[in-house]
């Protein structure tokens, strides 16, 4: 299994931005699928979006579309969640998730094989 760290969490106001970056360690020569969700109070946790194993396709949950940002970067074994024109109700912990395999994203957190400790994001209006 591999080992993630999410950081970069932190408060912006509503219409800024935020970078969150998920650092890999472990079996990296692997190849994974990668994703972030959150979990804001109270609900259930969703996903944000997701990178193909080999960067060639992202999907994102329509609630962050044409907002949100995922990259990655193999050499360096991180992927970047790029968050603009935030708003309140992004206002959650995040977590990046890695899913094992020469394989897309998908949306059921049951599907990853790992999971970092996640990062606190707010917004505040």
């Amino acid at each position: 299994q591999v080992q993630l760290v999410e950081s970069g969490g932190g408060l912006a106001q509503a219409g800024g931005s935020l970078r969150l970056s998920c650092a890999a360690s472990g079996r990296t020569s692997s190849t994974y699928a990668m994703s972030w969700f959150r979990q804001a109070p109270g609900k259930e946790r969703e996903f944000v979006g997701g990178i193909s194993w080999n960067g060639y396709s992202t999907t994102y949950a329509d609630s962050v579309k044409g907002r949100f940002t995922i990259s990655r970067d193999d050499a360096k074994n991180t992927v970047t969640l790029q968050m603009d024109r935030l708003k309140p109700e992004a206002t959650a912990v995040y977590y990046c998730a890695a899913r094992s395999g020469r394989l897309s994203p998908v949306r059921l957190g049951r599907e990853y094989d790992s999971w970092g400790q996640g990062t606190q994001v707010t917004v505040s209006s």
